[in-house]
Formats: structure tokens, sequence, C-alpha cells
């Protein structure tokens, strides 16, 4: 399917990443032997939630998953760990004094939200605080708030001085402290609250790879926390989630400021007509593919499998259909972190990816992503796009790209090629961030530098197939594409071989001894 442009609505049609997948790490994989099967299922990425649990809780999580990583066999695999802030939220006060006590809502009563901490402590059926001192400026009458992920609904009626007079639209039991959603409304929140500094500095203290942003309304929230994670922090990836309507509105500079983008479909669906999400998640996914930044599709993919061992059939073509939209990745969360099936739940994800892969055309696609590239192209970029289109005139088993930075390999990504990218790097820190781009296999190669640069990139050529052998990628009388630079250093590739195996090309590489030790 070709490219499709109009004013507001740019949509392509990318193919799967292959393997790749976020699973949210909870209770249920906090466990050396689940971490292993969901390694061998296919998890990329494990994701810490920080709206719960404490910071040593996160500490033995963290611990958890290296030990895993080091402990799996039959080799080392690197599993990024990605930090997912609380955000800037507004919230409800105590029902009665009590974090447990709760009141029911009566459709068609009327109940007054008020700012005035007054009230903070002493919540009932007729009087709600809120936690957000400009609510009554920027909402008018007749504007929605919506209470606890949207199941109680309240709209205002009139509005005093220090209270916004609501109706009761949609009841129920309401408990204490729970979120409020004001869609529409031009939310002025700070970009990170106070928890959500500590929490990034605590990503940087414990040398996490990924930031999934929550709530981000501008490339302004973005800025603001690239300022505090500082030099330390500046190799962190920032993932942008869309999640309201302003960052829906400034998706093109959030896109321009971020490393990558996340559709967070559970927000949003309440921030902007659940009818109009699809939308978003197809816009916003075009917008970063047409970029070359990575995008997320999360929230209740797999939903029905927190208690069943099996998707439902809308689940399995949701999961699908973000995969066709051109998704890099998908999210787990409830599924994996509290659910009864998480490696069910990862396996089941993996083989509609695989399933949902395989209708694409390849070349009308690469075709369609190369004309947007503006000419000239710098070096990188140049060899990147040949080595696509070398991978497709060849029929080629896989791409190998040696790599120092990353870029290289993820230039590739970009051109969605119909073969996995295996990416060899000695720098742990860039395999792990390589899974957020779709079709890269990280590598990490941690063997003594060769004193040639040639023997150096032979020999991680050399690994590379070993890998892509074990893995039954590819057999005697395949081709793959090698991507390499002529010196050691970020922004040098610009080497293209085509080998096949079993050829004598390929005996000259691996006759150089001892390739036996990587990390993938």
């Amino acid at each position: 399917m070709s490219l499709l442009n109009s004013t507001n609505f740019v949509f392509i049609i990318c193919i799967c990443s292959l393997r790749v997948c976020l699973n949210g790490a909870g209770p249920a994989s906090q466990n050396i032997g689940i971490l292993h099967e969901l390694f061998e299922a296919g998890m990329d990425i494990a994701r810490l939630n920080f709206s719960h649990g404490t910071y040593e809780y996160h500490l033995e999580t963290i611990r958890v998953v290296r030990e895993a990583e080091q402990t799996f066999k039959p080799y080392v695999r690197p599993i990024a760990i990605a930090l997912d802030t609380k955000g800037p939220e507004i919230r409800t006060g105590l029902i009665n004094g009590s974090p447990t006590d709760e009141v029911e809502l009566i459709v068609g009563e009327m109940i007054r939200i008020t700012p005035d901490k007054t009230y903070a402590e002493c919540c009932n059926e007729t009087t709600l605080y809120v936690d957000y001192d400009n609510i009554v400026n920027i909402l008018n009458v007749n504007s929605p708030i919506y209470i606890d992920d949207g199941l109680i609904c309240v709209r205002v009626k009139e509005k005093g001085p220090q209270y916004l007079d609501c109706v009761i639209e949609n009841g129920g039991r309401l408990g204490s402290k729970k979120g409020v959603n004001l869609p529409g409304a031009p939310v002025d929140l700070p970009s990170m609250s106070e928890k959500d500094k500590q929490d990034i500095l605590f990503a940087v203290d414990n040398n996490l790879d990924i930031i999934f942003a929550s709530f981000i309304r501008d490339a302004k929230c973005i800025h603001d926390m690239r300022d505090l994670l500082g030099e330390r922090g500046a190799y962190i990836k920032i993932i942008a989630k869309i999640e309201n309507q302003q960052g829906v509105e400034n998706i093109d500079e959030i896109i321009e400021a971020a490393d990558g983008i996340m559709v967070a479909r559970g927000d949003l669906g309440i921030e902007i007509p659940s009818e109009k999400v699809f939308l978003v998640q197809k816009m916003a996914i075009a917008r970063c593919n047409i970029a070359g930044k990575p995008c997320i599709c999360a929230t209740q993919m797999l939903e029905s499998m927190t208690y069943k061992p099996r998707a439902t059939r809308a689940e399995s073509s949701d999961v699908a259909n973000a995969v066709l939209d051109g998704a890099d990745c998908v999210m787990l969360s409830g599924e994996s972190a509290k659910g009864k099936y998480p490696v069910e739940c990862v396996r089941t994800m993996a083989k509609i990816c695989r399933e949902a892969e395989s209708v694409i055309s390849h070349t009308e696609l690469y075709n369609d992503l190369r004309r947007i590239i503006k000419v000239p192209a710098d070096t990188t970029l140049s060899t990147a796009i040949a080595a696509v289109e070398a991978s497709l005139r060849c029929l080629a088993k896989a791409i190998i790209c040696i790599t120092s930075s990353g870029t290289s390999a993820q230039m590739i990504a970009r051109h969605r090629p119909r073969c996995p990218i295996l990416a060899v790097t000695r720098e742990g820190v860039i395999a792990r961030q390589l899974y957020l781009w779709r079709g890269c296999w990280p590598i990490l190669y941690d063997e003594p530098k060769a004193d040639l640069w040639s023997d150096d990139v032979n020999r991680r050529i050399a690994c590379a197939i070993e890998h892509g052998r074990r893995k039954g990628l590819f057999v005697d009388r395949d081709r793959i594409v090698v991507v390499a630079g002529w010196k050691g250093e970020p922004g040098s590739t610009n080497t293209i071989r085509i080998i096949q195996l079993g050829s004598l090309v390929e005996h000259n590489i691996l006759g150089i001894p001892d390739i036996k030790n990587y990390k993938d």
C-alpha cells in the first residue's frame, strides 16, 4: 500500500519489528525463571511503572532483570530497562478523611468540585476536593470532568470564585485519591512533578536505558527533562507518551524534541473521544516513520489475557493493525505485570507480529520511505539506504551492521528492510536501546579489540554470522549484507559488502580464531 498523504493525516504501512515487544515488569515477572521464559518468548524491554511501588521495590526488579540477562542460556542477552514516570496529574482528596472510604455518587445529583484545601481530607457525596488550583479558571459551563479513569463523569453547570457546581452524569462508588481528567482543557501543570524529578534522577543513578515520559504536552516538557538529566543522563532515550489533546495538537514538535513516541491509548481515550483514538494512533505512527523515530503502541493490547490464556479475536486484530500501521514496538502492561499468563502474552504477541509482518510489500514500503529523504543525504544515511536497497535486490536473509553509536543501525531500520538487522556493538547501552527500533537484533560484542580495525570488523562479522546460524536466520548459500565503516568511530559508516554464506569470503572471515563469546 502506498503512502497516503492529506492535510492533517499521514499514514504509512510498515513491516513488523522482528521480536520486539515491551513488557510491563511487575510482581508476575520479578522472578528469574519467569524472566528467562519471557526473554525466550520475545521480551526485549522491561518497563518499571513509577506510578506504583517504592524505590526499594524497583531496585530489586532492576537487580533481578540484570541477573536474569546474565544467567540466560545459552548466551547472555541484553535487556533494556525503561522507567515510566508518573507524570503531572490531578487527583481527588480523601473521602471522609480515610484512604479506604467510598461514597456513592448518584446520577442527576449535584456535586461541588473545589481546589479549596479546607476540603482535602473531608470529601463526601456533595463536595469533592481536587489538587489543581487553576481548575476553576480553565473550565467553562458544560465542560466535562472525568474521575477514576473515566468511570465517573460530572459536567459543570455553574462556576463560582473557588468552586464548580456540577451535575453527575455517570455515577458510581468513588474512593479516595482518584485521578481526574479534563478533556480539551488547557491544563497548565508543570512539565514534571517533584516526584518525577526524583524518579528521573533515580534512572540516572541506576544506569537505566529509557524514560517513558508521561503526559507530554509540548516540546518544552522534553527540553526540561533533558536539562534535568544533564550530562550524566544525556545517553538516556526519552520516549514521549501522547496521552492528551495538547500532546496530539503538538505532535510534530514533540516528535522533533523526543527520541521517540508512545501512543498511550488509555488516558488518551479519556482525554479525546474514544472513536478518534485509532486516528491518533495511525497519525502518530506515520509521522514517526517519516521522522525516522521509533513509535510504541500501548495499552489494553491483550487485556483479556490478564486472566485468560487466549487473546480475543479483536485483540489479535488490534496488535496486527499496530504492526501494519508501522509501530516499532508493541507494549504489554497489566497483562504481564499482574496477569496470570505473562509468558503466554508475550508469545502470543510475538506470533501475531510475525504473521502481520508476512503480508507487507517491502519494496513498495522502502520506495515510499526513500522518497521522503532530502537530497543530499549524509554519508551514513546514504550507506544505510544503499544497504536496504541491496538487501531487497539480492534477497538477503540479514543485514549485519557494525556500529559504535547505533546510528547506522537506526538509519537502516528506518527504511524497513525485509530482513533482520544484526547490529554488533561494544556498547551495552547502545545494544539495549536498539530494541526500540523495528527489526534490530543487537549483539553485544565484548572481545578484546584487534590491533587492526579491519581484523576487528571481521571478528564482529564472524560473531554475527555465528549468531545468525544459531538462531536459524540463514544457512549456506544465503546472502547477507554487511555494513561497516573505514574506522572505528561514530559517523564513519561508508562500506557495504554482500557475502554468500559457505563461500570462500565467509571461510576467510570465519577463519579468525576465538569468536565464541558474544552477548545478544
